[in-house]
This record gives C-alpha cells, structure tokens and sequence, in this order.
C-alpha cells in the first residue's frame, strides 16, 4: 500500500487524501445517526446523553463544513481557490462587524475594511507577494484605518472603534489569509502537495481543541478563566496541545518535515489555535453572546461562521510563518 501510495502524483495523492477524509467522516456521522435512534429515558442520563450528542453533531458539523470548504477550494485551483477564502473571510469579518456596534463615523472604514483591504491582502497570497503580503495589514492598514476615520470628524469613543475594526480584520482577513498561503509556499520536491500542509495543519489544530475539550469534561479541574471559559485550564490544555503535537509527528510522512521538524510545528500551531480560541471566546463574553451566530440567528448571512474558523485564524499565521521562516522559503 505504501508503495502504491508513492508511485501516484503529488495531485493523486491529495486527492486519496480527500478520499479517506469523507469516507471516515461518512463513518462518523452514521454512527451518530445510529446513537440518536436509541430510545432514551426521560431522565438526568438521558439529557445528558442528549446533550453529549448535540455537541458531537455541532462538532462533526463543523468538520464536514471545513472538510468540504477545503476540497473545493483544492479540486478548482489556483486563484478560485484563492477567491473562495476571501469569502470565508470577507463572511467572517461580517459577522464580526455586525456583533461589534459601529459608528455612521466608521463607514469610511468599513468600506475600505471590505472592498480595498481584503481583496488586497487575496490578491499579495494569490501573486505570493508574500514580503508586502506578511506586512500589508499590520503596518500600512493599521495605520491608514485611524487616518480615515479621524477625516470623518467623529471623535467619540475614537480608540475603541478603531481598535475593533483593527482587530476584526487582523483576525479575519489576516488570519484566514494565510491558510491559501500555506498552498502557495513552494517547497523543492513538493509540488502539487501544498494541501497537504492545510490538512496537517487543521488536523492537528482540531485534534488538540477536541481532547482539550474532553480532557476538560473528564478531569473536571478549576478553570483558569472562569468568566471567560469554563473548560479551559492548565492540565486540560496541556492534554490536548500534547494530542495535537504527537499526532503531528506521526503525520510527518504527508508533509515535507522530518518527524521533529512536524512534532515541533504540530505544538506549535495547537499552542496558537487553542490559546487563540481562548482569545476569541473573551471577546464573546465581552459582546454578550455565546456565539457569533448568536443562536442560530442569520443577522451576517453566514450564521456562526467565525465560530468554526476562529482557532485556524491564530493558528495559520503562526504556522506559516514558522514555517517559511525554519526552510528560508
């Protein structure tokens, strides 16, 4: 099988890759529906077992959403896929935006947040401009957003909406940018495998938020941000970062690291994604809601869209610059 596996093309490859992810993802959700067939009793077990399937179906759900989002942007190539994250990324920020009250002062900025910077920012991942492409937001957007929202002449509570905007587009445009990347890097003797990177990297990002969480439920420790999280803490945490890293030293062989080289960039990005999530549920808590979608509610068009991206967005831009930083790329 191995041999087999090495005597197809980069594209082949990618493409058993896609094979084995549906069809284990087709096992899964069978599975599911099976368990959500068994009658229950109408008492504290079951409500719980109800609940624990719920929380299995959100999470099978948001990896079939990301599996698919992926394949598509994969099979067509090139600058669609390109385009299609720029809309995951231009929903994302809308819905941000949407749950974060904005000022008739701020629509200059909005304007120019999602019609000039995000197409630029897909455009630099596209051409792999990849020097102005790792500087545009940080430095030229940051400093031109204040700018036009100071010549609309509304200085009330000035700071806060330009720090919401500035942070809206860091973590959806500028997060969610640097997962096309990851397909653009060229690696000598790694052509046409570039999705491979952006399966290893969800993977292991994914693997180590779902044993956090687990961990989290068995080990029942104090939380260590209660008002922001009550499943996040220390031992949990280092479960799952643990999870994630080891399952990415065994992937090594689809990536081009060696096994150290993959341990180190899996821990990597588990530690960004999930600390990042942490980010992300505090900024909830600060708009009052339990998710982005804000339950089940279409206000952006893309209901809780940014809830199933939001770790990758801390992740992707650590890990490809880790990355292209070790290998000089």
């Amino acid at each position: 099988m191995n041999q087999f596996l090495r005597s197809l093309s980069g594209t082949q490859q990618v493409g058993a890759m896609f094979v084995l992810v549906f069809g284990v993802l087709l096992l899964a959700s069978g599975a599911l529906l099976l368990l959500s067939l068994r009658e229950r009793d109408d008492n504290a077990f079951g409500a719980a077992f109800g609940a624990e399937l719920d929380n299995l179906r959100r999470v099978l759900k948001n990896t079939w959403f990301m599996a698919g989002v992926f394949w598509l942007c994969w099979a067509v190539g090139g600058w669609v896929a390109v385009t299609l994250f720029a809309l995951v990324a231009f929903f994302a920020l809308r819905e941000f935006i949407t749950l974060s009250p904005t000022h008739r002062g701020d629509h200059r900025s909005l304007i120019l947040a999602f019609f000039v910077v995000l197409p630029v920012q897909f455009w630099l991942v596209g051409g792999k401009h990849f020097d102005l492409f790792t500087v545009f937001v940080p430095v030229y957007v940051f400093l031109a957003l204040p700018i036009v929202g100071a010549l609309a002449d509304d200085p009330h509570r000035f700071l806060e909406r330009n720090a919401k905007m500035q942070w809206g587009i860091m973590v959806c445009v500028y997060g969610t940018s640097h997962v096309p990347a990851l397909v653009r890097l060229d690696f000598p003797g790694y052509q046409d495998k570039g999705a491979f990177l952006v399966f290893f990297l969800v993977l292991v990002v994914q693997t180590c938020m779902l044993v956090q969480h687990l961990a989290a439920r068995k080990l029942k420790r104090a939380p260590r941000a209660p008002h922001i999280s009550q499943s996040f803490n220390w031992s949990s945490w280092g479960i799952g970062v643990a999870a994630g890293g080891l399952l990415g030293g065994l992937l090594a062989g689809i990536t081009p690291f060696k096994p150290g080289q993959a341990l180190a960039m899996a821990l990597i990005a588990c530690v960004a994604g999930s600390l990042g999530h942490l980010v992300m549920k505090a900024l909830k808590r600060d708009r009052g809601i339990t998710n982005w979608g804000s339950e089940g509610q279409s206000i952006t068009g893309a209901s809780g869209l940014l809830d199933r991206v939001d770790a990758l967005c801390f992740a992707a831009p650590i890990f490809f610059h880790s990355v292209r930083w070790y290998f000089r790329l």
